[in-house]
């Protein structure tokens, strides 16, 4: 007899009414925007709608793929393998951001590939070694294979490597591993984000204009000078703290219920690129403090769900599978928000199913759908 299926109305309906409120969302605040530039209001909306035309189909075969059929060696380095060569080929394609791939006129960004392929390999991983997590022969080939992958997009995409990170992170201390090995990784960990601030002139100025903008410890450091003119002349943008600064205007003009929908005035050229990672400062100017809760309901309730399944599914691969999927989106929601809220200096990192961005959206209901497979055919 087949297995009964059953979805969790809760973790589905939400996951599909986020990314159908991000389309409304993307029109938004990009119809102005591609007004001006592309002389179409629904430019962005149309592209959008397009990738979820193919994520969500997408999102449902996999919900209806039984998860256990891809724990297996096969599926698991076959996604690893395939990612770490599209990171490399982007590296050299973009010569200048070493984030965007185009193949057949297609573009998009590898790095938000290795979210799903990440999530796989651990799962599959840690249900193998499950007896033998705190040893040499289990901490090394993960280190390799998730310091390959961070470290391959960290190059042009800092905001992603922190996810992967978080996802991994997470994992192994579910899983069980020493506390000797988690000081290691921590302390790696740390080094690896100090070297990818630093190496990167663009980040470093944002950092230090976010932390020091009157440069008092960094002339403390060097009273000559040099540095600090050193790092303005490296910043990309001449005042770091302004996109930032617009968007807690608008978070504040929108009041407890919103200028209504549509209604933005920040969107009109005073926050750049008001339809990507700061659409939710566009979603609480238009809708107030009621709309963007309701959005936070929306994540928490995923979080809510998919720790839930995690706690509860009974085998050791989907509970691993959930466990990083859910990890990985939460941090990814929390990231953007805080930035959002110029709490943390400026980073790329999207809002999940609600910025605009194809390969977010698609990797993201890739991920999903796996998540929602552990759901409905666990037991």
């Amino acid at each position: 007899m087949a297995q009964r299926v059953r979805t969790d109305p809760v973790l589905f309906f939400t996951i599909i009414a986020l990314v159908i409120f991000g389309l409304v969302a993307v029109y938004s605040a990009s119809s102005v925007r591609g007004s001006e530039l592309q002389n179409d209001p629904f430019y962005h909306l149309v592209r959008q709608a397009r990738v979820a035309a193919i994520g969500i189909p997408l999102l449902m075969i996999l919900k209806r793929r039984d998860y256990r059929t891809m724990n297996n060696p096969t599926w698991a380095f076959i996604a690893v393998g395939i990612t770490i060569v599209l990171l490399i080929v982007a590296y050299f394609d973009d010569s200048r951001y070493h984030r965007w791939l185009t193949i057949l006129g297609i573009t998009f960004q590898p790095s938000e590939l290795a979210k799903p392929a990440l999530a796989l390999f651990l799962a599959w991983f840690l249900t193998m070694r499950a007896k033998a997590i705190s040893t040499k022969s289990t901490v090394m080939p993960a280190a390799a294979v998730i310091g390959a992958f961070a470290g391959l997009v960290v190059l042009g995409d800092f905001g992603t490597a922190l996810v992967l990170v978080a996802g991994a992170a997470v994992a192994f201390l579910v899983a069980g591993l020493e506390k000797r090995y988690i000081a290691i990784a921590s302390a790696v960990a740390l080094v690896f984000l100090v070297v990818a601030i630093f190496t990167k002139p663009y980040r470093r100025a944002r950092v230090v204009m976010t932390l020091d903008p009157q440069f008092k410890v960094v002339n403390w450091i060097d009273p000559s000078g040099e540095l600090a003119q050193s790092i303005k002349q490296s910043a990309v943008v001449a005042d770091p703290k302004y996109q930032p600064e617009q968007s807690l205007i608008a978070l504040g003009s929108g009041g407890l219920a919103g200028r209504d929908l549509m209604k933005s005035r920040q969107k009109l050229f005073y926050l750049p690129v008001a339809h990507t990672d700061f659409i939710l400062a566009i979603i609480g100017e238009e809708l107030g403090v009621l709309g963007t809760a309701a959005v936070l309901c929306a994540f928490v309730a995923i979080g809510w769900r998919g720790l839930r399944l995690a706690a509860t599914v009974p085998d050791s691969f989907g509970r691993y599978l959930a466990l990083v999927i859910t990890t990985m989106f939460v941090f990814q929601a929390l990231l953007n928000i805080t930035v959002v809220l110029a709490m943390v200096p400026t980073k790329g990192i999207p809002l999940p199913l609600i910025s605009y961005g194809g390969s977010s959206l698609l990797c993201t209901l890739i991920s999903l759908g796996m998540l929602l497979s552990v759901s409905d055919h666990a037991g």
